[in-house]
């Protein structure tokens, strides 16, 4: 208890004597993170929509890949993308490596199939007289997308947190890929192993407190607008 203690005063110190360098890592995390997440968004909802009302050969097979992208080890993506761009692989010419854009891809390949799967789920759950009353009625194809969108909003926000709660936990691929370089492709996560193996078990557990505070803060805002704004 006294770890967890102190983690939470030192916590209350770094935030309220406005650290430099925490709000470097805060600023950064964000970045990567709700870019990853809204990349994930733009490619996901598009992707899913199609697989949860499509019938089409190979569908199946997308389904599984997909399902098999939501457990994939960090570790692996991260390794995967160090090898598809290194200097001497297919993509080295990019020169991305060790940069925000290749923690940025990395989580996107973690997210997606989360995003997708989750939309795709939502989508496969709408009320198939619906489907049949909408086309009956002769809407566009504009009409029609926006009445599935607001009948499976709920099953895409939570497509949506679900994302975003991988991005934000997300480690082992940002460490590969971004190698934590001081002030450019340190975010939270990798912070708190560095001050673990550092030792400094205090200043661990602050930046986790911070982490957990934010993952909290969007998780609600998230769950806000998911409600249409109003309280629970």
């Amino acid at each position: 208890m006294e770890l967890v203690w102190n983690g939470l005063i030192e916590a209350f110190k770094l935030i309220m004597t406005f650290d430099k360098e925490l709000f470097i890592v805060v600023k950064i995390t964000l970045k990567v993170c709700l870019s990853a997440i809204g990349i994930s968004t733009l490619i996901g909802v598009p992707m899913g929509m199609i697989l949860g009302l499509k019938e089409f050969p190979g569908k199946r097979l997308i389904l599984s890949i997909i399902n098999l992208g939501m457990g994939v080890p960090p570790v692996v993506v991260g390794l995967a993308i160090c090898v598809l761009f290194w200097r001497s692989g297919p993509f080295g010419q990019f020169d991305i490596l060790f940069t925000q854009k290749a923690i940025i891809l990395a989580q996107v390949v973690l997210s997606l199939p989360i995003v997708t799967g989750f939309v795709s789920t939502a989508f496969q759950s709408i009320d198939k007289n619906l489907i049949l009353l909408v086309r009956s009625m002769g809407a566009t194809k504009i009409q029609t997308t926006f009445i599935y969108l607001r009948q499976v909003r709920f099953g895409i926000f939570a497509a949506v947190i679900a994302g975003l709660g991988r991005v934000l936990a997300e480690v082992g691929a940002a460490q590969m890929v971004g190698a934590s370089v001081y002030r450019e492709t340190t975010i939270l996560t990798t912070t708190i192993v560095q001050q673990v193996n550092m030792g400094r078990f205090d200043v661990a557990m602050a930046v986790s407190f911070i982490l957990l505070a934010i993952s909290f803060l969007l998780t609600a805002f998230l769950t806000f607008l998911q409600k249409g704004g109003k309280k629970a």
